[in-house]
């Protein structure tokens, strides 16, 4: 009981490296959007993080839909590749890192100079959000609502948050977020498909942005639900980065490969770039012998990417169903969860949904409440609609 609460206390208060950061970022946003421009300040104490959704739920969940995690994952391959490793744990494991940076070069058409890798995107995160806050007076541009990890570190360390109101059929805004730009600019952060909304920008469109404004200022593209598109290879930005562009891409294994607890991820950007950010982090040395064995064997294996997309794909109909049938509108969703608006408190729903056993995560903008859904297994997506269906 005492290091559950202890490690509440430290999400709340803990310090994370130099400069007073937390240990976890928010995603919350209690603010409704506005038509203006709306600036965030350090202080700001109304996030909610996926590590504090989950520590709040009841410990015996009949659906962990609260996490955007992949139930249907790792691999039976990456499962072996962990046995396997085991035995030489106790080695540091460079030249596997080395090899999966190398796979990954060779697969994107980039050099290894262009890759770095970490235990998951968020330290990655964190390197940008430092990285691009050392200039004081220096802002960081984001949609409203998108994902937060990286912004709401940033505003540790001084740097204001700019925040973007989507459009009207919930997407990011390019234009005005180019509008948005100043002399104090530091950072534009996409997150492509975006987090809560589920929604996707139009490829040629985020190329055309990307190419333009990063000839002002840097552009960090966030793909950690590229997985899920049709076409992840024609989505990416990572063809900017070949074309020389001062862009960042984020990848991570965590949503379709199934990796969420075996953290993994990477980022791609031009070698100076990855120089400067590796200040910040330690990079392939945060990753684990097992973690990265696994992650060897995992990448681009087409055949249980394709099985993992299929069962989510089954799933998300059905929670579509389960909506139409209760008369509730959705946001049609590119990712693994989909987001609602709700006809009571937010946080009062989940509290009632946590009450049957299913977590499910509350969000607040454009005037109205709203659930977002993990997408899990057809048993959980059941249980989703049972607890629904009580309190709809």
């Amino acid at each position: 009981m005492s290091s559950t609460i202890d490690r509440r206390k430290l999400l709340k208060t803990g310090l994370l490296m130099a400069g007073g950061l937390p240990l976890a970022s928010g995603l919350f946003n209690g603010v409704a959007a506005r038509p203006a421009l709306n600036v965030c300040y350090p202080g700001m104490d109304d996030l909610i993080t996926d590590e504090s959704a989950i520590l709040s739920a009841p410990v015996e969940m009949k659906a962990r839909l609260n996490a955007n995690e992949n139930p249907f994952g790792p691999s039976g391959k990456a499962k072996k590749a962990i046995e396997d490793a085991l035995a030489k744990s106790y080695q540091y494991p460079f030249m596997y890192t080395r090899e999966l940076t190398q796979k990954i070069a060779d697969f994107e058409g980039l050099q290894p100079e262009n890759i770095m890798m970490a235990a998951g995107s968020s330290p990655l995160l964190l390197a940008a959000g430092m990285h691009f806050s050392k200039t004081p007076g220096s802002n960081i541009i984001t949609g409203d609502p998108s994902y937060e990890d990286l912004p709401s570190k940033a505003t540790r360390l001084n740097t204001k948050w700019v925040k973007v109101p989507l459009t009207a059929d919930y997407k990011l805004d390019l234009d005005a977020m180019e509008k948005a730009i100043d002399a104090n600019t530091s950072l534009i952060y996409i997150c492509n498909p975006n987090n809560p909304t589920a929604t996707v920008l139009d490829i040629e469109k985020l190329k055309a942005f990307c190419d333009r404004v990063s000839t002002k200022v840097t552009v960090f593209i966030d793909e950690a639900y590229i997985d899920y598109l049709p076409d992840p290879r024609a989505a990416t930005m990572i063809s900017t980065i070949k074309s020389g562009k001062n862009i960042i891409v984020a990848r991570t294994f965590s949503k379709l490969y199934g990796f969420a607890g075996l953290r993994v991820g990477y980022i791609a950007a031009q070698p100076e770039m990855i120089r400067k950010l590796s200040l910040y982090t330690e990079g392939p040395n945060s990753i684990s012998a097992t973690s990265v064995q696994a992650a060897l064997v995992s990448y681009q294996d087409q055949d249980f990417l394709k099985g993992a997309l299929e069962k989510t794909m089954a799933s998300k109909s059905f929670l579509y169903e389960v909506l139409k049938k209760e008369g509730y509108t959705y946001v049609p969703s590119s990712t693994n969860f989909v987001i609602f608006p709700i006809k009571i408190d937010s946080r009062q729903f989940v509290t009632e949904m946590n009450k049957r056993g299913v977590g499910v995560r509350p969000w607040n903008f454009n005037g109205k409440n709203w659930c977002r859904v993990s997408i899990g297994r057809m048993d959980e997506m059941q249980a989703f609609a049972d607890a629904f269906k009580e309190i709809s």
